[in-house]
């Protein structure tokens, strides 16, 4: 059956399924609502019931973290895992409404491999082409789910090109993770010609077109392929907004993408690149910036006010991150974030 869900303060009306979520079904219909990790972990997506039984309300598994037993009996929950058995009016406590009606449909596509390449000793810089589609638009910075084979689970990963830059190609750069459903398989099986399943496009890291303001980027790990992404989109598009991108990393071989990113700092009007190790070694022969890049920051950044922030990377690393920016000056409202958190037990 498909019910009613109208969201507040912005008036928008969607029908959804009792089959899937909330936000998918906002997302299939080109209803881009803020979320995270799609898998009740990040609260990114957390909103509150306005009108509508809290009964006509159920979840599929989440972190407790996210929404506490306390805030679910208030009310609050998690678009991300909620399913509608009624018609109910949403308050949305997190939303962009520059990005809200601008959504790209959700495509169901199969792409071939086309290379499965190491870039650090545990990261992979993954290219599939599309086959049916064989073209899927997406905004730089967002992500799609793909199908782990053999199973029917998938994982998310945000797309490191833009889908200008080549038609029909995803580039993806993925960490490995002992025992990771995907990663593993990735580096010990997934050869080139390979197909995988995937959906998509999701997720609102995207740059703000009514925006003129200095950029700041902050990453770690496999955060680079979003931001990579955004800057590449500067790239083509002849972007000239002010921006500085700090990278976290432990030691000189956890860096990668160093050439074109060097090369960007040339093409773009007003582009730094900032790498930071945290574990500098004799071997390293490091004559760049020391520490966790969250300290990078604060000691480089005296003032970010009227700056856009875009973060992404491991949650701590975000964490950290978002209440330094803020008190450098950057209005919460426009420090966008990207955690990349991994799948686990989710404690409900």
């Amino acid at each position: 059956m498909k019910h009613v869900v109208r969201f507040e303060p912005v008036g928008v009306e969607i029908e959804v399924d009792e089959d899937q979520t909330i936000l998918r079904g906002a997302a299939e219909q080109g209803v881009m609502l803020m979320h995270g990790c799609k898998e009740g972990q990040c609260a990114a997506c957390k909103s509150f019931v306005l009108d509508g039984e809290l009964d006509d309300i159920d979840h599929d598994k989440y972190s407790t973290f996210a929404l506490p037993d306390y805030e679910k009996d208030e009310g609050y929950t998690l678009l991300c895992r909620a399913h509608a058995y009624a018609d109910l009016t949403i308050e949305l406590l997190n939303y962009d409404e520059e990005m809200i009606r601008s959504g790209l449909p959700i495509v169901d596509a199969t792409a071939e491999v086309v290379s499965n390449d190491a870039v650090t000793h545990d990261m992979r810089h993954l290219v599939l082409r599309l086959k049916e589609p064989t073209e899927v638009k997406f905004f730089p910075g967002q992500y799609v789910d793909i199908v782990v084979p053999g199973t029917e689970e998938h994982r998310s990963f945000s797309m490191a090109n833009t889908s200008s830059r080549e038609s029909g190609l995803l580039e993806f750069v993925i960490k490995i993770y002992p025992d990771g459903l995907f990663s593993q398989f990735m580096q010990d099986k997934l050869k080139v010609g390979d197909e995988l399943a995937l959906s998509g496009p999701f997720g609102v890291f995207t740059l703000r077109e009514s925006h003129d303001s200095p950029l700041v980027f902050v990453g770690g790990g496999a955060g680079m392929a979003p931001i990579l992404s955004l800057l590449r989109s500067m790239a083509e598009r002849g972007i000239t907004r002010r921006a500085r991108f700090y990278y976290g990393a432990r030691t000189r071989a956890d860096l990668c993408f160093e050439e074109e990113l060097r090369g960007l700092e040339a093409q773009l009007a007003d582009f730094r690149y900032v790498p930071a190790l945290s574990e500098p070694t004799d071997a390293c022969a490091w004559e760049g910036e020391t520490g966790l890049i969250t300290d990078v920051v604060k000691r480089l950044e005296s003032d970010c006010t009227g700056r856009d922030a875009y973060v992404c990377g491991p949650p701590p690393m975000v964490e950290a991150a978002m209440p330094l920016l803020a008190g450098l000056g950057v209005d919460e409202a426009r420090i966008y974030f990207d955690k990349f958190t991994t799948t686990g037990e989710t404690g409900q």
